[in-house]
């Protein structure tokens, strides 16, 4: 993989740019085994000849994007999630912004990334698969390492409401996401949402902390 990398990356950035986006909407919408090559290098503006220059075939590509999705998601994601948060909402709060902001920068990589962690045994390489489960742990080990269990209430189950705080937010996420479906990003104003969102997060800690 790293002779792909290095040879795709000398290629013209805007040109880059366009065949990634065109294959992460293409795989996203259609899946793997209905993703469409043709549809790829129209989308991307580009001759199929200079798609199959630079991978061999559509695995060779699928497995590409995953490894840059992957990789995307470990250095501007969960490297910016502080981990000495540890008011579970508050940092919940943290990942959702940082999410919501790489989402926004690059919405056909997260499209791409939705359809694929749906799958729940991709069938990847051995050492994509090793990324992806580290993956998988280091994003949990974020989200609940270290925090503090005393600032929830006493009569409550806290792992219950861990999943019912985290299923909130996401749901958040996942409406604001549908709404802004064909915008143009770059000119949306998110302050509303965020103020909607920081109220929804007073609701949650008045229903479960002390």
């Amino acid at each position: 993989m790293k002779n792909i990398t290095d040879k795709f990356q000398n290629l013209d950035h805007d040109k880059q740019q366009r065949i990634l986006d065109a294959a992460f909407q293409e795989f996203a919408e259609n899946g793997y085994e209905r993703a469409s090559t043709n549809q790829i290098v129209k989308n991307a503006q580009i001759g199929k000849g200079m798609l199959f220059y630079y991978f061999q075939s559509k695995q060779e590509l699928y497995h590409y994007l995953v490894e840059y999705a992957l990789k995307i998601i470990r250095d501007q994601y969960l490297n910016l999630i502080d981990m000495n948060e540890t008011d579970f909402i508050e940092r919940m709060r943290l990942a959702t912004q940082v999410k919501m902001t790489c989402f926004a920068e690059n919405p056909s990589l997260f499209n791409f990334l939705g359809t694929f962690f749906l799958e729940s045994k991709p069938d990847l390489p051995p050492y994509l698969a090793q990324h992806y489960e580290q993956l998988l742990a280091d994003g949990y080990a974020i989200m609940y390492e270290n925090i503090d269990k005393t600032l929830f209430r006493d009569d409550i189950d806290v792992e219950k409401v861990f999943k019912l705080i985290q299923w909130a937010m996401d749901g958040y996420q996942n409406e604001v996401v549908s709404r802004l479906k064909d915008q143009k990003l770059s000119s949306v104003d998110f302050n509303p949402y965020w103020e909607a969102f920081y109220a929804y997060l007073d609701i949650l800690k008045k229903s479960f902390y002390k």
